[in-house]
């Protein structure tokens, strides 16, 4: 006997209807083109055609690491003479791992038969070899392109003849004092998970502010809580950037009788993102930047981890809130949720962004998804994600001879009453996308012209909407 009805659609909306939906939960073709990153398949292709950061610089000491990106087993170091290696893992004599290799002045050596391979992958020397042996010159260890930025590793794993320049952004260095402080977290799950949470702003006011919390666990969710002004749900609008390459939300919120506050999340693909300032305070003031810069790498198709800078300056964390002591290697200094360093207990009592973005099961199956309007967001991301490994989308192109890349993200207050009924919820979506108009200006301007033009533009609408 059969257990499917008549239809899915039928199935689903049937009470006590579990009998009729033991699904298959293999990933769909279209799913895999999104979600699985190994070599010859569209996405892991499409993201090696950019710089990925690979691990944070204060993880290479005195001995090699082996780590595993985009489901390639590599070593890293840094020989002697300060320079970044990026090798494929096992030895091209016999196979034996160079996590085990000796980092050397130049290059480093194998620990079996003592090759040694510079960070090209070229062979400088076979110690149990002939000297006059040609394998020198027909053998060469898979290596790829690394360099250092701030305390974080970053590499080129795509063709060489194909490699971009690294995109610099306004955010590195603006406004003057800002400080990159790296941070790395691992996720035991699909790395789209977590680059979809990120464009997914909704469930700022509920998993961040406690709905989902008893009162009872009030102090064990306050690690969660990101603040008064995120309780309100935010009327959103998503907007497609960079000719397609892109994707920011708008968020706007009414914090005062007065006041109206637009938050703008940047991503770039494949998968960077930026973010705006991750403490309250910052909500208070005209117009902020970027907060957090952040890649969400896959480790595998079940596993990724994040890296990135935590920035740190007078304007983004004005009361001193973020902590740079407590960022590194696995951790961050904001959201104790967002990491999995937790007991169970606590994680049920009091779930965070890592429970709910790996629980959806290791790969996410869209398949099996019930989409509603607050999800538009993240379902764009897909189709645009889709429309650039595809090469559908134009190129993202690159800034001018000593420019930088503008970003959208940001903070911005504006001084607007607060108006009867419905027509207060419209003042906040005109906002959101005035905003947005000034920060497409922006685009056009030199990197130094791009903050003033912007102040001055808001200054225009404050109290004039």
């Amino acid at each position: 006997m059969s257990r499917v009805l008549e239809t899915p659609r039928k199935r689903d909306s049937l009470p006590y209807g579990g009998y009729y939906r033991h699904d298959d939960e293999s990933v769909p073709k279209s799913e895999r083109e999104l979600t699985h990153a190994g070599p010859g398949s569209p996405m892991g292709e499409y993201m090696r055609r950019f710089w990925q950061p690979v691990c944070l610089s204060q993880e290479l000491t005195d001995v090699p690491k082996a780590i595993r990106i985009l489901h390639e087993d590599l070593v890293v170091f840094r020989d002697r003479s300060g320079r970044i290696g990026l090798l494929h893992l096992h030895c091209s004599h016999r196979g034996t791992s160079l996590e085990f290799g000796i980092v050397q002045q130049r290059g480093i050596r194998c620990c079996y038969h003592g090759w040694l391979y510079d960070v090209d992958g070229t062979v400088l020397e076979m110690p149990c070899e002939p000297s006059d042996t040609r394998l020198k010159q027909t053998v060469c260890q898979g290596a790829y392109p690394a360099f250092e930025r701030d305390g974080i590793v970053f590499a080129y794993m795509g063709p060489p003849e194909a490699k971009p320049v690294f995109p610099e952004y306004d955010a590195y260095r603006m406004p003057a004092g800002t400080r990159l402080v790296p941070f790395s977290n691992l996720y035991a799950c699909n790395w789209l998970q977590v680059y979809e949470n990120l464009i997914d702003h909704f469930h700022s006011a509920v998993l961040h502010n406690n709905m989902t919390v008893d009162s009872i666990d009030a102090e064990l969710a306050a690690g969660l809580n990101l603040g008064e002004g995120f309780r309100e749900m935010p009327v959103i609008e998503w907007h497609a950037t960079r000719n397609g390459n892109g994707l920011i939300f708008s968020a706007a919120r009414r914090v005062a009788d007065d006041r109206i506050w637009i938050r703008i999340t940047e991503q770039n693909f494949p998968n960077f993102v930026a973010t705006a300032s991750l403490v309250p305070s910052a909500a208070r003031l005209r117009h902020t930047t970027v907060a957090m810069s952040r890649w969400q790498v896959p480790v595998d198709d079940e596993n990724m981890i994040v890296l990135g800078w935590r920035h740190f300056n007078d304007e983004i964390d004005p009361d001193h809130m973020g902590c740079a002591e407590d960022c590194g290697v696995d951790r961050i200094d904001f959201l104790d949720g967002q990491t999995r360093h937790r007991t169970y207990d606590e994680k049920q009592r009091a779930p965070g962004d890592y429970e709910a973005m790996t629980s959806q099961r290791p790969v996410a199956l869209h398949h099996l998804e019930h989409p509603g309007k607050s999800d538009v967001g993240v379902y764009t991301c897909r189709q645009l994600l889709r429309d650039a490994v595809r090469g559908k989308a134009s190129s993202n192109g690159h800034a001018p001879a000593g420019e930088s890349l503008p970003v959208y993200t940001s903070d911005s207050v504006l001084r607007l009453p607060r108006r009867e009924g419905p027509e207060d919820r419209e003042l906040l979506v005109q906002t959101a996308r005035r905003v947005v108009e000034i920060m497409r200006e922006c685009d056009e301007l030199p990197s130094a012209e791009r903050n003033e033009h912007a102040l001055k533009r808001l200054d225009e609408l404050d109290g004039g909407l």
